[in-house]
């Protein structure tokens, strides 16, 4: 690995535990029977659905992708600041905990996901991540960085949304996170597309967090075993980049003040923006509350 990549201080050990209630073990093996059934079910229809013309593949897309967490036992609530969502692309941007992020994204705001190469040879995971148009990216070589750059950019410019956690790496949690990182801010400012930051909080992180060299099947198994797991999802007011971005008051323009711009928002430090989100936000699915599909914006 090379010696730029970021690397999350979190461990298995430290912090990928749950301490609060537990199901028993037959429960927990019918929750992940469920959710392992359901990821196939995305695997076997993957194909046929990327033939679909666009509003129904991306409504197949949010269904399935919303009863992943559901079938593995994480209740949901996901909010978003009203917008107008135009024919060109997007670049969203989340902090990073769990593979549950990836479903979670997908249900509110599907798109091509950015990805280091090793997801492609998981199990099930990466052979659906492939089949949904996933953009993989060989993180190791930092020569090939400015190519991975340009193939985001050429397809935000096709009108395609593209999701990325430019954090690197997978955070417990119970911290800040990390920085996010600016190269792919570079394709948003080369395509002239918003970027979309994205916040996903869980109730208990510690059960959800798949750090270091945690094994997929050990964080599976720690995720059904944990009762009343919740999860948070709130889309955040859009962030204009390119020409159309105006030059921060730091008088630093380019990929790292919007990358930096796309964190504070994430994170809660930016009191502006976040009070602008928090006083726009609408409650558009809530599995409590199993309001229909119809009334998410995307």
């Amino acid at each position: 690995m090379s010696a730029w990549l970021p690397v999350a201080p979190c461990t298995p050990q430290a912090c990928a535990r749950h301490t609060g209630a537990v199901r028993a073990p037959l429960p927990a093996v019918l929750r992940l029977l469920a959710g392992s059934a359901w990821t196939l079910l995305g695997v076997a229809c993957a194909l046929p659905v990327r033939l679909l013309p666009a509003a129904p593949r991306g409504w197949l897309v949010r269904r399935w992708a919303r009863g992943v967490p559901r079938a593995f036992g994480v209740r949901v609530t996901v909010r978003v600041h009203p917008y107008a969502p135009g024919s060109e692309g997007e670049l969203v941007v989340a902090n990073h905990i769990s593979w549950l992020d990836i479903p979670l994204v997908a249900s509110v705001l599907p798109g091509r996901m950015l990805a280091k190469s090793e997801v492609g040879g998981w199990p099930l995971l990466g052979q659906l991540a492939g089949l949904g148009g996933t953009l993989f990216v060989d993180r190791d070589r930092l020569r090939e960085l400015p190519g991975a750059v340009g193939t985001v950019a050429a397809a935000l410019r096709a009108g395609s949304r593209v999701v990325a956690f430019p954090e690197g790496s997978t955070w417990c949690g119970r911290g800040s996170g990390g920085v996010f990182r600016p190269a792919v801010f570079q394709a948003a400012i080369d395509a002239e597309v918003s970027v979309r930051p994205v916040r996903i909080t869980y109730g208990t992180a510690g059960a959800v967090a798949f750090v270091g060299d945690d094994p997929l099947a050990a964080s599976l198994w720690r995720v059904v075993r944990a009762a009343g797991l919740t999860a948070e999802v709130d889309v955040l007011a859009p962030i204009p980049a390119g020409a159309r971005a105006s030059v921060p008051a730091s008088g630093e323009p380019g990929r790292r003040a919007l990358a930096r711009a796309a964190r504070a928002a994430v994170v809660g430090t930016d009191r502006t923006t976040t009070a602008r989100a928090a006083a726009g936000q609408t409650a558009v699915a809530s599995d409590r509350a199993n309001r229909p599909a119809a009334s998410v914006h995307h």
